[in-house]
C-alpha cells in the first residue's frame, strides 16, 4: 500500500513574516484549488512550541515553496527551512522559489540558480496561473470574501 505521503500533496509555505499579506492570500488561492499545504500563522497553536511544529511540519509536507523577497532572503528561518528541504530526499524537485519582490536569491543558498522561478513580480494571478500548472490544476481566479457571482 503506497504511502500517504507520496500520493498526497502538501505544501510547506516559507517565508519570511514581512511577507505575511502575500502568503495569506496565496494560502487562500490553495485552498480554493483543494491544494494541502501548511503556514505557521495558521497552524502553530496558541502554546505550542513553534520551533517543533516547524520541523514536524516540514516532516509531514512534500512540497517546499519559498517565497523570495529582500527580506526573506535575510531570514535565518527561511535559510533553515530551506537547507533542510535540500537535504531531503522526498523534496528532490519539489522545491519552488516564489519570486515576490526581485532580490539576491544568491544570497540564501547559491543551489537556487538551477530551480525553475515561479514569478509574482508582476501579476498575482498570472504567477497563480504558473504555480498551479506544476501541478496541472487550473487556475480559477479568486473572488473578493463577502461577494458573490451574479447567477443570471
Amino acid at each position: 500500500m503506497p504511502s500517504s505521503r507520496s500520493t498526497q500533496r502538501k505544501v510547506f509555505l516559507s517565508h519570511s513574516d514581512k511577507d505575511r499579506a502575500f502568503v495569506l492570500r496565496l494560502a487562500r488561492v490553495l485552498e480554493q484549488h483543494r491544494v494541502r499545504y501548511w503556514y505557521s500563522a495558521r497552524h502553530i497553536r496558541g502554546a505550542e512550541e513553534w520551533h517543533d511544529a516547524i520541523g514536524r511540519a516540514l516532516d509531514e509536507c512534500n512540497w517546499f515553496l519559498v517565497v523570495l523577497t529582500p527580506a526573506s532572503v535575510r531570514s535565518l528561518w527561511v535559510k533553515r527551512e530551506l537547507s533542510f528541504a535540500l537535504r531531503q530526499r522526498r523534496y528532490h524537485e519539489r522545491i519552488i522559489p516564489l519570486l515576490l519582490k526581485r532580490c539576491e536569491a544568491f544570497d540564501l543558498s547559491w543551489t537556487l540558480d538551477e530551480f525553475e522561478f515561479v514569478d509574482f513580480t508582476k501579476e498575482f494571478a498570472a504567477g497563480c496561473r504558473q504555480l498551479l500548472r506544476i501541478w496541472k490544476i487550473e487556475y480559477r481566479p479568486e473572488h473578493p470574501p463577502g461577494r458573490r457571482r451574479s447567477r443570471r
